[in-house]
């Protein structure tokens, strides 16, 4: 599987278990950069416990986050959004190419995940009691839309305008009958099972074939 395109790349198409599997090689990134920035921390000195999470990408767009930062502040928390950055980058490739999968543009990643995100950043600078629930609640329903959408339904059943169906097609077998999977379908970099190659049948097997019965 071509991970470069998988990870980064916001063209063509995954499915479900790719989305899935893509969230959590990010959540294995996040937890190995926690470690490691925390092992760091501690040996300078500084406080071991570093999380890192998506939603901090808003916290990092937010101009409030820096005003009570000290020197000593400065590098860790440019190292913390740089890598912040990398993870969002990673799950906005893997939505995107989900929406696809859906025959759905991009941009819908923004109702799912850019509005919630920056309703839960600023509700707490909404005015009055009333408008962050109306505004909360909405942006509840459509992270769990989202969520249904993305890691949920199944894609397009055949090719839609954003590419071919990431999942192998099934013809019948000319010779069985039982579905096989059809060779010109088969895609390197859009499969994510590792399945060895079936072994030819032996060399009799093989003669025989399809081939009708002799005449008597």
């Amino acid at each position: 599987m071509d991970w470069t395109w998988f990870l980064f790349r916001f063209h063509g198409r995954i499915n479900r278990a790719k989305l899935w599997l893509s969230l959590l090689v990010i959540l294995c990134w996040m937890a190995f950069a926690g470690m490691l920035f925390g092992g760091i921390r501690k040996l300078l000195g500084g406080p071991a416990a570093v999380g890192f999470d998506l939603t901090d990408i808003f916290a990092v767009l937010d101009p409030d986050t820096y005003r009570s930062l000290t020197r000593a502040d400065i590098v860790p928390a440019a190292v913390h959004g740089i890598l912040t950055c990398l993870f969002a980058w990673v799950f906005a490739a893997g939505i995107v190419k989900r929406l696809h999968d859906r025959d759905k543009s991009g941009w819908w990643m923004v109702a799912f995940f850019a509005v919630p995100g920056l309703v839960d950043q600023y509700a707490d600078r909404m005015p009055g009691t009333t408008l962050p629930m109306i505004v909360g609640g909405a942006a509840t329903l459509l992270s769990l839309w989202g969520f249904v959408e993305l890691y949920c339904l199944a894609g397009s059943p055949s090719d839609n305008r954003f590419g071919p169906d990431p999942l192998p097609e099934l013809r019948p077998s000319e010779c069985s009958g039982r579905p096989t999977t059809s060779p010109a379908a088969w895609d390197q970099h859009k499969e994510l099972e590792f399945t060895p190659h079936v072994a030819s049948p032996p060399l009799g097997e093989a003669a025989i074939g399809c081939t009708s019965p002799p005449a008597k």
